[in-house]
């Protein structure tokens, strides 16, 4: 080990690296994201695949299988549409990944 990490960090530098971490993802976002994920999706798609996180316009989705990835990716352009009310911050892409069950 290390000796600079034998000791605890002050709390402030853990703050500052924390802060600059959720500056690169707006979490107000993926809030109204989520909120709005119902009214997007059929139903289905709303039980099954949930929004993560918004970073850089890209949305990324967790889904349990490859086939509602490929739905996801089929209904692309209508999800993006259906986040339009977000404006500027409205996702431009999406992205879909396997949940871990």
């Amino acid at each position: 080990m290390n000796a600079k990490n034998d000791f605890p960090r002050p709390l402030g530098e853990i703050l500052h690296t924390m802060a600059g971490r959720l500056r690169k993802v707006d979490l107000r976002i993926i809030d109204e994201v989520r909120r709005l994920w119902p009214e997007v999706v059929d139903p289905v798609l709303a039980e099954h695949c949930h929004p993560e996180f918004v970073k850089n316009g890209v949305l990324l989705i967790s889904v349990p299988s490859g086939a509602f990835a490929q739905r996801i990716n089929a209904e692309r352009e209508s999800i993006l549409r259906g986040f339009s009310s977000l404006g500027e911050q409205a996702p431009t892409s999406l992205r879909t990944v396997l949940s871990e069950v």
